[in-house]
């Protein structure tokens, strides 16, 4: 028997300084049963990040022709096609030739086994920015994850912080590679 998605509940409140964004959200996460908790909030980090009211999950690891998070015009035309992790080349690639802009999240522990084999030929895309989030900040968000969440993200002059209702708080280390 397969396994199903667990689906969590998050209200997620954006205070973004930096791009003069305030909202809140009511958002369902479908997490993928190969998605560790760490991942789910990383896309949830990724959503505030770029919150927007048409930015929508897509089917990200479960479908490779979708990304992790996209923005789509009224028209269907991709504005923002938003990737976590480490994207193969080819699927940035694609990415880049589909939406008007591209973000890659990577997270790992070592992202340089990532990035540094791939910089050359991904700065051929003007159009592409990839954020390296900390892995500690990373495992930090992980331990926030429950499936009902109440979450504040706070953006002031590219500092971010998460809170939960539970009083926990990580600060999140963000270094633009691209």
């Amino acid at each position: 028997m397969a396994l199903k998605s667990t689906i969590c509940k998050a209200t997620l409140d954006v205070v973004d300084m930096d791009r003069n964004h305030y909202a809140e959200y009511r958002l369902t996460l479908a997490r993928h049963p190969s998605e560790t908790d760490e991942r789910m909030m990383l896309r949830l980090l990724a959503f505030a990040l770029n919150a927007d009211e048409r930015l929508a999950f897509g089917k990200g690891i479960s479908d490779s022709d979708e990304p992790d998070l996209w923005l789509k015009d009224l028209s269907g035309g991709i504005e923002l096609w938003v990737e976590l992790g480490q994207p193969d080349e080819r699927i940035v690639a694609k990415a880049c030739k589909r939406s008007a802009r591209v973000v890659v999240y990577p997270y790992s522990q070592r992202p340089a086994l990532w990035w540094d084999p791939l910089r050359d030929s991904l700065s051929r895309f003007p159009k592409l920015s990839v954020v390296q989030v900390d892995a500690g900040s990373a495992r930090a968000l992980g331990a926030l994850a429950s499936t009902d969440m109440d979450i504040q993200v706070s953006v002031q002059d590219g500092q971010v912080t998460v809170r939960d209702d539970d009083g926990g708080e990580v600060p999140v280390g963000l270094t633009v590679l691209s």
